[in-house]
């Protein structure tokens, strides 16, 4: 019974702060990969921890942080009222462009404040940024730990259940698949959103005033996003500014159209082709199906809302591994066996099967 309550108090914490778990997690097992290249010049897990946060993670952060912060300046320029509800099934428009500029307005209002407003001024403000600071602090102390104790906690559960169980076949699998889901998808975000800005701000620079591209920056970010749903990848954005750039060729001046078709070109080929034919696979090496991880991550935004793009492949993971190792075995009547009876050609294999 009390293991039961505890269990039950854990469950209800975990819910409260399930996005910030999430997003730890999975920036954990997109920073193993690096981490483990860093254990080799040094043997202290702590250190080996450290330089991945300092060299890899918490640059990534700062630069999509600078990135949202750029972009909301011209939020308002994209987000119609049909943009608007189109997304609010995978993100809380008005709570995304308020919060930060609420903060900003009340920082603002501090400063030409008088004194009696000063206080209570003051206050919200650091509500609003001890809040956020709160749940980034969580997210770096779980990747840290993760990184440092990962190998511990893996070995203890090894000891616990032993290698030629199908618990660790199951752990194992799951493991090595989220590691491949969200190591490639990291790394292509980041080189996306790269690219992305890069591309967009350079055409901007060549293309005439009636043709450029409005918030450069904000459209990259969200191309950059948009690149962790497979094949998916940048066309949700880079389609619609396409279409935007054609319509206003076709007012303005028919002979510019070769402006669009040159922007969709360059984009179609270096921020969807190559990075999907040459990046993702080869960041990935094992496979799971695209189409599955489509409806994991469409329907995981859907359900859980901006965490589930992230939650979504945990599930999507866990359900498999758990078809391949379980769920089979018991519909035939047999033991559970370490070893997968069905969906060979799908996810990871359990350690045994890796190591032989």
């Amino acid at each position: 019974m009390l293991v039961f309550v505890l269990a039950l108090i854990l469950l209800v914490i975990a819910h409260a702060f399930v996005g910030t778990i999430v997003f730890g997690v999975f920036f954990y097992y997109a920073m193993r990969p690096i981490n483990r290249h860093i254990r080799r010049f040094t043997n202290a897990r702590r250190l080996a921890a450290v330089i991945t946060l300092i060299l890899v993670f918490i640059p990534i952060l700062l630069f999509l942080t600078y990135t949202f912060l750029v972009g909301l300046e011209g939020l308002d320029m994209v987000l119609t009222d049909q943009v608007r509800e189109a997304i609010n099934p995978y993100v809380d428009v008005s709570r995304l462009t308020e919060e930060p500029r609420t903060v900003l307005a009340l920082t603002e209002q501090l400063r030409q404040s008088e004194l009696q407003g000063i206080l209570s001024t003051s206050i919200e403000v650091v509500l609003a940024v001890s809040n956020a600071l709160v749940h980034l602090a969580m997210i770096i102390a779980i990747v840290y730990y993760l990184l440092r104790d990962g190998a511990r906690i893996e070995a203890w559960f090894r000891e616990e259940v032993g290698t030629d169980s199908a618990a660790y076949a199951y752990a194992s699998a799951v493991d090595a698949d989220l590691e491949t889901v969200y190591f490639a998808n990291v790394i292509a975000i980041v080189m996306i959103t790269l690219g992305s800005i890069a591309w967009y701000n350079l055409y901007n620079a060549v293309a005439p005033s009636p043709m450029s591209i409005p918030v450069p920056t904000l459209l990259a970010l969200l191309t950059g996003i948009s690149s962790i749903i497979p094949i998916v990848v940048g066309k949700l954005v880079y389609l619609p500014i396409t279409a935007y750039l054609a319509i206003l060729a076709a007012q303005t001046n028919s002979r510019l159209l070769w402006y669009p078709v040159l922007f969709v070109a360059v984009a179609f080929l270096f921020l969807d082709i190559i990075p999907q034919t040459f990046l993702q696979p080869y960041l990935a090496g094992r496979k799971l199906h695209v189409g599955l991880m489509i409806f994991a991550y469409v329907f995981g935004g859907l359900f859980f809302g901006w965490y589930g793009l992230f939650l979504g492949p945990i599930i999507l993971v866990l359900s498999l591994q758990a078809i391949r190792l379980v769920v089979t075995d018991l519909l035939r009547g047999g033991p559970v066996t370490p070893r997968p009876t069905a969906a060979h050609d799908l996810g990871s294999d359990p350690a045994l099967d890796r190591d032989e």
